[in-house]
């Protein structure tokens, strides 16, 4: 199973937390326990996917109650843990930590959807690489169970030629020919603009996607009237669930959102424990 890759991940993780040893939960070893992750909070869950093929490998007996993607309330069970106390314990807060920070992210993603495509149906909502260093897999993971779209992985998905590139260069059009022409026709190339007229600029010489960045909605939408159907447009920069909607409007492809993976708050979650 793919889960299983990324165990050594999750062990890394509770190194972390519990090198050299858990000097309290030690002295519970031997003792035969249950522990019951519980929900304190409203949202979706995520992270089952890998922390319940963990725990199994940690040698605990899981009976799940919840799959990633469901509504989670109050009061719902979603996990039951058993096995060796001492262990259960140490392993707990990862548990608890990895589970509420993909459930967060994948409820911030749940509610950026739901709240676009109330006015604009087939608009996306993407994902970042304002991600954790280290829990990037995980982090975009959680967007695909929120209903979003992951965006590049990293630098080598696609080309995203940004400001940056462009002020060095020096000359956008004369920067997106060249890359398109020794870039795999396999990868697609975006610019990034924040105007109109770099907006068309950009599409003339070839480009295949276009972020709009920093922009007002009232900016967007003559780009929108101008460019929708002949290049796929993405707008950016300070998106919200406070003013997504104004950004949907616009008629973009794609929305994409930092405040997804890095303002994202993570769900409440418990563990009550009890011996068997």
């Amino acid at each position: 199973m793919i889960e299983e890759l990324y165990i050594g991940r999750l062990l890394n993780y509770l190194e972390e937390d519990a090198y050299p040893e858990d000097v309290t939960s030690k002295f519970l070893e031997g003792i035969r326990a249950r522990g019951i992750v519980k929900s304190r909070d409203e949202g979706i869950i995520a992270g089952l996917r890998f922390i319940v093929p963990f725990l199994k490998y940690l040698g605990f007996d899981v009976t799940v109650h919840k799959r990633d993607g469901e509504a989670i309330h109050r009061g719902d069970v979603i996990l039951e843990v058993v096995g060796d106390a001492g262990r259960l314990l140490t392993v707990e807060r990862l548990t608890l930590n990895f589970l509420s920070r993909l459930s967060g992210i994948a409820t911030a993603t749940n509610t950026m959807v739901r709240l676009a495509r109330s006015v604009n149906p087939t608009v996306r909502i993407a994902g970042t690489r304002k991600t954790t260093p280290g829990f990037r897999v995980f982090e975009k993971y959680a967007i695909e169970v929120g209903g979003g779209d992951p965006h590049r992985f990293n630098l080598a998905d696609a080309v995203l030629i940004k400001d940056n590139h462009i002020a060095i260069y020096g000359d956008l059009e004369k920067l997106i020919r060249m890359v398109k022409e020794r870039t795999s026709f396999m990868r697609k190339v975006e610019v990034e603009v924040s105007t109109y007229e770099d907006a068309i600029r950009a599409y003339r010489a070839g480009a295949d996607a276009i972020l709009l960045d920093n922009m007002k909605p009232s900016d967007i939408v003559p780009i929108v009237e101008e460019l929708k159907g002949k290049v796929i447009l993405e707008a950016s920069g300070g998106i919200t669930p406070g003013n997504v909607i104004e950004y949907a409007r616009t008629g973009v492809d794609v929305i994409s959102s930092g405040y997804i993976t890095h303002s994202a708050r993570s769900l409440d979650l418990t563990m009550d424990a009890e011996r068997l």
